[in-house]
């Protein structure tokens, strides 16, 4: 059985990120990087968006090319998959048999979109979009006169609606809340993405229930059935109602996990030497006090480069503000922060065309900032509620007052 100093168990975001960032700490130890796709680890945003589609380029979307790997010595194992981590004789094994064994684990295993147990879920036409081979099934659906339905109107729901459109293709988004995105962005912002998305040309239905999947005309089309006895008829389904994290191997080695694995700033699960980061944690975010998942690549990175500290000994950086975005049509939506326990929505800008911004504040700190083609508003926002300042409400709203003057200073200096 052949050892290594660190083990990383996902070839994504995260995992390429920790192995990376070991090196850049100095780590001189030997490194092994088990990934189950049999390509080099790749870029997945693009995956909605660029890369959707339907006569896809040859560009790469490799986050590295092979040389890399090699000249730092980072060994990578590609097509497989590990089916079990001994904790106990401190090795892992893969779905052929093969042990290797491990000083320091690290699970980087991600998430797995979410299949709602609904009838017809298992027909062809029905697509999810994880990896390039889902891409690229999806994106041979889009065309004029091809018709989509997408079931989920959350950021992969409308971005993918939107790449849809790009090709000529007639989309339905099928949401079961009120408003669309209304889980991970506020009311403003969410109203603006439907009426945008309708003037675009995309159908949506929101507080709509999906019943059935139903297959058609020898099985080249399908249907989708709503609650209210509405069929929606199409060339395919995506579904996009949310992920899942990949935590059944953790669980198979001994941790308790729940929604995700616990981990602390570190990225340390409750088993020593071994740490988990990515889309399968459920991690601390000190500025707000709480313990959640964070799918994003920002969150994922920052989680490497914690742990690639811990592994080495080093002092790690301080926490920074979670970030987020998404690409629609010509619109860049930029969210800073966390909307939790905010109290106070305040509009800069314009909310029926984009180029504005809403903050999110409470009592007198920024807790949250969204921006819609509005990236000065997004990196200014950042900053406040990185700095933990107190701001004023007022001049955040009043787009005639520069934004670095929404400081409330609470001493005599001059403005720096």
């Amino acid at each position: 059985m052949k050892h290594y100093d660190v083990v990383i168990v996902g070839a994504g975001h995260a995992g390429c990120a920790v192995a990376t960032h070991l090196r850049e700490y100095g780590f001189d130890g030997t490194i092994l990087l088990i990934g189950d796709e049999p390509v080099l680890p790749y870029r997945r945003p693009p995956l909605s968006k660029a890369r959707l589609t339907p006569h896809a380029g040859p560009e790469p979307l490799e986050l590295y090319p092979a040389s890399v790997y090699a000249d730092r010595r980072i060994e990578l194992l590609l097509g497989s998959r590990v089916e079990a981590a001994d904790v106990h004789a401190r090795c892992v094994e893969l779905a052929d048999g093969t042990r290797v064994g491990w000083r320091r684990l690290v699970l980087a295993t991600g998430a797995a979109p979410l299949v709602p147990p609904l009838p017809g879920v298992e027909l062809p036409q029905v697509h999810v979009l994880r990896d390039v081979q889902d891409a690229a099934g999806l994106a041979a659906a889009f065309g004029p006169r091809r018709r989509l339905v997408v079931v989920g109107g959350g950021w992969l729901g409308l971005e993918v609606a939107a790449t849809a459109r790009g090709f000529g293709t007639e989309v339905t988004v099928v949401e079961a809340r009120s408003q669309v995105v209304a889980r991970v962005a506020g009311a403003e912002v969410a109203s603006f993405l439907e009426r945008y998305h309708r003037s675009q040309g995309v159908v949506v239905r929101t507080g709509a229930q999906v019943q059935a999947i139903n297959g058609m005309r020898q099985g080249r089309t399908a249907a989708v059935q709503l609650s209210d006895g509405t069929r929606l008829e199409c060339d395919a389904v995506l579904l996009a109602v949310g992920a899942s994290p990949r935590d059944a191997l953790a669980g198979r080695a001994g941790l308790v996990c729940g929604g995700g694995i616990p981990v602390d700033m570190t990225g340390a699960t409750a088993i020593a030497d071994v740490y988990a980061i990515g889309d399968v944690t459920v991690r601390p975010v000190p500025q707000y006090g709480l313990r959640t998942r964070l799918e994003s690549v920002h969150s994922a990175n920052e989680q490497a480069r914690h742990a690639a500290a811990a592994i080495c000994g080093a002092t790690p950086r301080r926490p920074e503000t979670p970030w987020f975005w998404s690409d629609q049509f010509d619109l860049k939506i930029q969210i800073a922060g966390l909307r939790a326990e905010a109290d106070t929505a305040v509009v800069r800008g314009e909310p029926r065309r984009p180029g504005f911004a809403v903050f999110h504040v409470r009592g007198d700190r920024l807790r949250a900032v969204e921006a819609v083609n509005a990236p000065r508003e997004f990196a200014l926002g950042r900053k406040l509620i990185s700095e933990d300042v107190p701001v004023s409400a007022s001049a955040l709203a009043d787009s005639a007052v520069p934004l670095r003057d929404a400081v409330v200073r609470t001493d005599t200096s001059p403005p720096g």
